[in-house]
């Protein structure tokens, strides 16, 4: 009997870091034609790197996106594509999944988006699904702790519509197509 049960243990383990992996395996898409992916750098006048996003920009505020900037877009992009994700969900100390706050395409042009922005977004753009289900911005709103909020930003070579896609979705499509890669981490803990 306790073989069978070290059995399941290990299976559900393995299961479990299947998962993780299968997970991580997704969050990095390959580079275009194999080639070396630029660095671009990503930063909001609203928070600094790993700094704490401003309640307005939270479910506890207006909850708008936040003003976020770039520069360092390669030559040849068409298109770049935004999420945001917090890998700490539901709890910083013993996190089970990746929640994912906004899934967005912009033209490959943009070099900006102000405050509020997911609700006009540059003409061109589109938008996928968060977690919520939502073609939306849905801002941090942690249950507990001090959460991580990843920006990361790519240029791709291609047009890519994000309309209807998740975050699965929107990698699957860039995959292969990144020029450049830029990430900012923001924090959010409720109460504060």
């Amino acid at each position: 009997m306790r073989t069978d049960v070290g059995v399941l243990v290990v299976a559900a383990v393995t299961t479990a870091v299947g998962a993780r992996c299968a997970e991580a395996d997704m969050k990095e898409p390959a580079a275009a034609g194999g080639k070396p992916v630029a660095t671009m750098k990503i930063s909001s006048p609203a928070f600094g790197a790993d700094g704490a996003i401003p309640r307005e920009h939270t479910c506890e505020g207006a909850d708008t996106s936040p003003p976020l900037s770039w520069e360092g877009v390669p030559a040849g992009a068409k298109a770049l594509a935004l999420i945001v994700d917090d890998p700490d969900a539901p709890d910083p100390a013993a996190p089970k999944r990746v929640w994912v706050h906004w899934v967005v395409v912009l033209p490959a042009g943009t070099q900006s988006v102000a405050a509020g922005a997911a609700k006009a977004l540059p003409s061109g753009s589109s938008v996928g699904k968060n977690d919520w289900g939502k073609a939306a911005w849905g801002g941090p709103c942690p249950p507990i702790g001090r959460h991580r909020y990843f920006f990361k930003l790519y240029a791709v070579d291609a047009p890519v519509d994000a309309s209807g896609l998740d975050k699965a979705g929107l990698l699957k499509a860039i995959d292969g197509h990144v020029l450049g890669r830029g990430e900012l981490i923001g924090t959010y803990q409720k109460g504060r």
